[in-house]
């Protein structure tokens, strides 16, 4: 009497860590998001107070957080719940009902599976080369879904006993070749010219070195010296720090001349006239924070935002705006 052979743990539960994985992935890349379209502050470490280019948010703020002029961890999202549909879906079908059809869902999902955990594995390898190359920077929730989308290809691999052993050499190949073609494509134009009309922020991949930061390339038009000198007027105030992005970004936004009329407040001990007891005093939390007529404002606001709180009635023809807004 012959012995059944044993099916490997790794055949009878690949689905569910697949499964898992997609999941959480797919619950990370929803915070950021989230997070990013609602303007909000993702959660860092510590660290990032004292040296914000080298932590998360630098990265999640650099134009390669950026596709389509949507976040990319939007597309993130949608990938990891399509791996997780494929992954957990057959296993809803009873076997029993209807064995062709379950069969036919099996090889079909994994398919998929297969062809999504590459693309996303090659996706990501090639944003941890610009993570270490071009952005020379640590983010967490990158490397977290660099590991969740290598495990994804990992197990759709070995999850199972291949028939057609050809399937796993030719799939993945020509996934990957697509996914790398269409990845540069969509990088090709980072640094190149922007639309007219668009923020033109010059990148921020560069440490900023105190106590200036980054250098501001825009210039202000009558519209946003204006608005700056009516902040001033009513007593706005702008709290930030050389280091931060979003501060550079909000400098962009109205040029090097407005910014020299506003009130600008710096909360870093390192940067030009800093302030940190008055930041202190205030209860800035994060950067930047505008303070106008009692209201405050966080984060990079678009010039019409401004001009509305402080009941601004002047030119309204601002150059600039935000890229996706």
């Amino acid at each position: 009497m012959s012995r059944r052979r044993s099916v490997p743990w790794i055949y009878r539960w690949s689905r569910p860590i697949i499964g898992a994985i997609a999941i959480a992935g797919a619950i990370l890349t929803a915070y950021l998001t989230i997070t990013k379209l609602s303007g909000g502050e993702v959660a860092c470490g510590a660290g990032d107070a004292k040296n914000f280019v080298s932590g998360c948010k630098s990265v999640l703020d650099s134009p390669y957080a950026l596709v389509f002029g949507l976040p990319l961890s939007l597309f993130g999202c949608l990938a990891y719940s399509s791996m997780a549909t494929a992954a957990l879906g057959p296993l809803l079908v009873k076997p029993e009902s209807n064995k062709s059809f379950r069969k036919q869902l099996d090889e079909w999902t994994w398919l998929f599976l297969l062809a999504g955990g590459t693309s996303m594995a090659v996706f990501s390898g090639y944003l941890m080369y610009i993570l270490a190359t071009e952005l020379q920077s640590v983010c967490y929730y990158c490397m977290g879904s660099a590991a969740f989308s290598l495990s994804l290809m990992g197990l759709s691999i070995f999850g199972r006993e291949w028939e057609e052993v050809g399937q796993l050499f030719f799939i993945p190949i020509v996934v990957a070749m697509i996914t790398l073609v269409g990845t540069l494509g969509i990088y090709a134009n980072i640094d190149g010219p922007t639309a007219e009309g668009r923020l033109p922020i010059e990148t921020t991949t560069t440490a900023p070195q105190p106590p200036d930061g980054w250098k501001i390339t825009t210039e202000s038009g009558e519209a946003e010296i204006a608005l700056a000198q009516n902040l001033t007027k009513v007593g706005g105030k702008m709290y930030g720090a050389f280091w931060c992005p979003h501060c550079y970004e909000q400098k962009q936004l109205l040029g090097e001349a407005a910014v020299e009329e506003i009130t600008y407040i710096e909360c870093d001990p390192r940067g030009k006239n800093p302030q940190p007891d008055a930041c202190a005093a205030a209860k800035i939390e994060s950067f930047p924070t505008w303070d106008i007529k009692g209201e405050r404002l966080s984060g990079a606001q678009l010039p019409e935002k401004l001009a509305k709180v402080s009941g601004y009635t002047g030119p309204t023809n601002f150059k600039y705006t935000m890229p996706g807004r």
